[in-house]
């Protein structure tokens, strides 16, 4: 385009000038004739009073511009005399030379020339001429006439010239504009190679950055290359998310099939009357039984982990997590007197949270240490409110877990070595304290315990006495 704009320029410029040139220098040749015309008329001279005057040089140099054999020393100048009949005289005692006829045989009327203020173009032996005409004294007619073929070969040359000069100037853009083009557009190319290489799977291309950018071009690569970490990284979520149901599917078709077997077998015995005694039926209805149960108990912790990955709504109200505490721990007293239980919970700690969330935190932690732990393994369940939040800890005294297995203690389904449970109780803890705004963390070591915390921002929880929001 720029080329073209400049082909344009090019050629209305040399147009103008030649134009201009053309008519300043046939201007100059006019002026030239309108004043030798003027300056012989106002000499009021007749032809033979001229003839007279032959003799005198500067005449005879100046006007007629004719030698001996009939020659002019400026070609391109032509003066000739004719009669009332147009035909040419002798003029200054110079008979007329054959141009000086081509001249008169050109003009129709000499006299309408002279009586014309008007230069006109005349054909002299097939070159161009600007001529006038002037009357002397006696009637007599002086066609006086200029080649202007100085003036075509003129314009002729400024034009190759012109022309010449704007070819090497379009040529010298055209090649600059290229290689600007070339180097403008890199990065764009850089952005197909980056879109080429992402649709073969290579998700991790990114657009490179090059040395003085456009700003515009600039600010595309980095929108690309921001859109194209946002693509990746959501690929890497669905590939994760995906892995992780697979996991979680074979996990929970693991765990319903062992009491689904276990139920399918008993009933199986019943049917082909193997239970022929009332105290194995007895013991096969308690199989069924608990392993209904158990079954049960697996399914509704699915349903919870379901309910919070769908970030069901949460009913939140003030609870106070001291009195949730002491009581999880007096049922743990309970259900194992021979266990030391420690409870740091005194006074009320209110939390901006959902009851039934709350419980379910405290009461898995707590079946986590009933589990895992030996029954004379110590506990200490605290709560305690700093810094702006409210954290609940429980420690145990139980064998640990290795770091490998520490790393995982979050995932769904999972229990060190061989462990009882069915793995989902700390899966749960953590998605309803993040669902809280909370977090969760671990600290363990082979033979030091399991210390669980359980943090909540500061805007979820507030101190007794103070109002609610």
């Amino acid at each position: 385009m720029n080329v073209v704009v400049l082909a344009l320029g090019i050629v209305v410029a040399t147009a103008v000038s030649i134009m201009a040139m053309r008519h300043y220098l046939l201007d100059r040749i006019d002026s030239e004739l309108v004043s030798s015309r003027t300056a012989l008329e106002n000499t009021g001279f007749t032809r033979a009073q001229i003839d007279a005057l032959s003799a005198i040089g500067s005449l005879r140099d100046d006007l007629l511009l004719a030698d001996a054999a009939g020659t002019l020393p400026r070609p391109e100048t032509v003066f000739v005399a004719v009669d009332g009949g147009g035909r040419p005289v002798t003029f200054a005692g110079i008979p007329p030379t054959a141009r000086q006829r081509e001249l008169s045989s050109a003009v129709d009327d000499p006299r309408a020339v002279s009586a014309s203020d008007d230069v006109r173009d005349v054909q002299v032996g097939g070159d161009a001429f600007r001529m006038v005409g002037a009357r002397l004294g006696d009637g007599t007619v002086v066609l006086m006439a200029t080649s202007t073929e100085a003036v075509r070969n003129g314009v002729t040359k400024s034009l190759k010239v012109d022309l010449g000069v704007g070819g090497v100037l379009l040529v010298l853009l055209g090649v600059l504009t290229l290689l600007g083009a070339r180097h403008r557009l890199r990065p764009l190319e850089d952005m197909v190679e980056t879109a080429s290489a992402i649709a073969e799977g290579d998700l991790t291309r990114r657009v490179p950055a090059r040395k003085d950018p456009v700003l515009e071009i600039e600010q595309l690569r980095l929108a690309l290359n921001s859109m194209l970490h946002q693509v990746e990284s959501a690929f890497e979520t669905r590939e994760r998310s995906a892995a992780q149901l697979r996991r979680f599917v074979a996990d929970a078709s693991h765990e319903l099939r062992t009491p689904l077997a276990a139920i399918r077998g008993y009933l199986q015995l019943y049917d082909k009357g193997m239970l022929r005694e009332p105290a194995e039926r007895e013991r096969a209805g308690r199989r069924v039984r608990s392993e209904t149960d158990r079954m049960s108990r697996l399914v509704d912790e699915l349903l919870t982990l379901a309910r919070l990955d769908q970030q069901a709504e949460l009913v939140f109200r003030e609870v106070d997590l001291s009195r949730l505490v002491r009581d999880a721990a007096e049922d743990l007293r309970v259900q194992e007197p021979g266990r030391p239980v420690t409870v740091a919970a005194d006074g009320a700690v209110l939390v901006h949270a959902d009851e039934t969330g709350l419980r379910q935190v405290v009461g898995n932690l707590l079946a986590n240490v009933r589990t895992h732990t030996p029954g004379s393994a110590a506990v200490c369940v605290s709560v305690e409110r700093s810094d702006g939040k409210v954290r609940l800890t429980v420690a145990d005294k139980g064998p640990g877990l290795a770091p490998e297995d520490a790393s995982r203690i979050f995932d769904r389904f999972f229990r060190a070595g061989s462990g009882a449970g069915s793995g989902l109780g700390l899966a749960i803890v953590q998605g309803v304290v993040e669902a809280h705004g909370g977090e969760v963390t671990v600290d363990t070591a082979p033979g030091e315990g399991l210390t669980v915390r359980v943090a909540f921002s500061a805007c979820g929880a507030r101190a007794a006495g103070e109002s609610s929001p």
